[in-house]
Order: structure tokens, then sequence, then C-alpha cells
């Protein structure tokens, strides 16, 4: 019903910077929040940041000042701005979104995408 595609990953020095973005499709009446989520090997998947359909923002506290979410509600897509990265930034980045799916009401249901590889080197 609803697809989250994400692009943007790849391999990048510490201090770069990598923009990641994720795109939305499908049979979709609204999106609430949308987010970034991480997970690196051998550790639980962690919230990286979230934006409303409003813009409010949330970053985890390891990124503050350093990565900046955005989204377009038209074109319904988010993105993850992330500059001076670090090795341990290392994850699989998830795009994440609450959809209210066409015909279901005021229901909202959760999507994942498939999740893009950044690797930061030392």
């Amino acid at each position: 019903q609803v697809q989250l595609v994400e692009s943007g990953g790849g391999l990048v020095q510490a201090g770069g910077s990598r923009r990641l973005s994720c795109s939305a499709s499908g049979s979709i009446f609204s999106i609430n929040t949308m987010g970034w989520y991480r997970q690196a090997p051998g550790k639980q998947r962690e919230l990286v940041a979230t934006i409303t359909s409003s813009r409010t923002t949330n970053y985890a506290d390891s990124v503050k000042g350093r990565f900046t979410i955005s989204r377009d509600n038209a074109k319904k897509t988010v993105s993850l701005q992330m500059n001076s990265l670090k090795p341990e930034d290392t994850a699989v980045y998830y795009c994440n979104a609450k959809v209210i799916v066409l015909g279901a009401g005021r229901h909202e249901s959760d999507y994942w995408g498939r999740g893009t590889q950044v690797t930061v080197s030392s």
C-alpha cells in the first residue's frame, strides 16, 4: 500500500557530509510524523531525528547540531542532511513514516524503508 524508498547512502570520510532522502508513495491520504532511525552492527535500532507535518523536529542528542531533518509535504519526501560525520555514525539508516492510508479513516500505520548504508571512515 505504501512504499518508502531511501537514497543517498554511501562511504564518506570522517568530518564529511552526506544527504539522505526518502520518498513515500502509494495509497496515501496523509503523512504525520516522518523520521530517520539507524542501526549499527550489534546494536538496536535507534532514533536519529523526526519531523512532524507542521515541521516540529526532534533529534537524538548524539546528532544535535550536526544533522538537520527536513520534509516536503507536497512531494512526500523527508531528507536528512548529515554534517561533521563521525565513524560512530556508521549504520544502516531507515526512513519511517506514520501514514493514514486512503480509506482507512483516521487510523495511522507505521511504514519503514529498506534502509541505506552509511559508512564513515576514520
